[in-house]
């Protein structure tokens, strides 16, 4: 098979490109074929421990409002298998796998197992090939938009301003407070105030997310829990 379409679509070209083959090989073909090389099921182990490292990582510096239990509870919905699976099929990965016969006849080539375990493959290949920094560019991507979709599933804006306007005379407002980051990584700080008073302070990499974390906090603050 030629890797090279994968390479294009990833954005990253092995230096080795027998890390890429590898990650690719499922355990099926590798003793269908009696290959010297071995199928990828190690390197999905190393993949896990990548991906849990650079999704720690951007949950510390960016959802920095988040208690560790629940920064706990967010990394491993990111690095579950149903998130993987969706990973992989972005990027079309199930038409690189190697499958053996069995496996091919039996639809392993869209298996959520299959996918998600070549795609932490595919990070511990990159990682391997070109270090952390490579892997993370690959997999940072992912990261951030299931973070912003986990936060999608509560509008707390919404649900500050139906208890604020029970009260006329209150107005809510929120202002931009700090903007810092290159451009494909930004990260807004906004504030709500209740009339002059700060009520509620968040950090995001969008300003809705910032928006929605200063409403949450602002919620917390009156004795609303998420």
């Amino acid at each position: 098979m030629n890797f090279a379409e994968l390479e294009e679509k990833i954005g990253y070209k092995f230096k080795n490109i027998v890390l890429l083959e590898t990650a690719m090989t499922h355990s099926s073909y590798a003793n269908e074929k009696q290959l010297s090389r071995e199928c990828n099921e190690r390197l999905e182990f190393l993949g896990d421990s990548v991906l849990g490292v650079i999704t720690a990582e951007y949950y510390y510096h960016n959802l920095n409002h988040l208690p560790e239990g629940e920064m706990t509870k967010k990394r491993a919905a990111c690095a579950c298998e149903k998130s993987l699976f969706g990973f992989a099929k972005e990027i079309n990965l199930g038409d690189f796998i190697l499958l053996g016969k069995g496996e091919e006849r039996t639809g392993g080539r869209k298996r959520a197992s299959i996918l998600a375990d070549a795609f932490e493959a595919l990070i511990a290949a990159i990682y391997l090939d070109g270090g952390l920094d490579e892997a993370r560019k690959f997999v940072l991507d992912f990261v951030k938009k299931a973070a912003d979709q986990q936060m999608k599933f509560r509008d707390y804006k919404t649900e500050l301003q139906e208890i604020i306007q029970k009260n006329p005379h209150e107005h809510l407002s929120y202002v931009l407070v700090g903007e810092s980051g290159p451009d494909h990584d930004k990260r807004f700080e906004v504030e709500v105030n209740l009339n002059s008073n700060v009520v509620g302070y968040g950090v995001g990499r969008s300003k809705k997310l910032a928006e929605q974390q200063a409403a949450k906090q602002a919620l917390e603050l009156m004795g609303i829990k998420s």
